[in-house]
């Protein structure tokens, strides 16, 4: 018969703490590379005909393997509060899912939710558009094309993520010309190797991963 624990009553393990405060401590540990803070980001893209005040600043995004070497996830953090369109144009991620997660932000109630957004999920006849007026996930599966994302009414402010499952974001985009082609970005940030100038979303640091020589 299997056994059965009760976690509520575990104690507290009893092991040995080694402190990790300082950078210079952090540069030197074995899992300092794992633990990152989120740097302040200003959206520095607005769609024609939006508002460049729809997203609270500062930002908080997870840019993956550029930040935590080796992950292959990346996350967007961000406060919404005037109509806008994300994604005019449809895309997909052919290997890997996405999630889009929208919650409330009047905190500290998360589903303190007022909002009319509407998303399309796949493409040509395939397509269907759902509305979304409470909290909700949606699953992108890899393959499957999806946007636009419009968010047509906000009447409180709006909690929205977009994780993908990938060390940096990208996608094949239909292009107005009729043409697909694969676009990455890996936000405002400069260049993890040089700092003096931005990120151009080449993938080198994709490449590199988070055990230390």
């Amino acid at each position: 018969m299997e056994k059965s624990y009760n976690i509520t009553e575990w104690p507290m393990d009893s092991l040995e703490k080694k402190y990790v405060i300082t950078e210079e401590e952090k540069a030197k540990s074995k899992y300092g590379n794992l633990v990152f803070e989120f740097p302040m980001e200003e959206n520095e893209c607005v769609a024609a005909g939006d508002p460049e005040d729809f997203v609270i600043h500062p930002q908080a995004y997870f840019r993956g393997a550029r930040q935590i070497p080796g992950s292959h996830f990346n996350c967007s953090f961000q406060i919404f509060v005037k109509p806008f369109c994300i994604d005019r144009v449809q895309h997909v991620h052919p290997k890997t899912d996405e999630y889009l997660i929208f919650l409330g932000a009047s905190f500290p109630n998360l589903f303190d939710f007022d909002a009319h957004i509407e998303l399309t999920l796949g493409k040509g006849e395939d397509a269907e558009t759902f509305i979304i007026t409470k909290p909700t996930i949606v699953r992108f599966p890899a393959g499957v094309y999806h946007c636009p994302l419009n968010f047509k009414e906000i009447n409180k402010p709006v909690l929205f993520l977009a994780a993908s499952m990938m060390p940096m974001f990208g996608g094949i985009y239909d292009m107005p010309d009729g043409n697909s082609v694969w676009l990455s970005y890996n936000g405002p940030l400069p260049c993890k190797y040089d700092p003096n100038k931005k990120c151009d979303s080449c993938g080198k640091c994709i490449n590199e991963k988070w055990q230390k020589d």
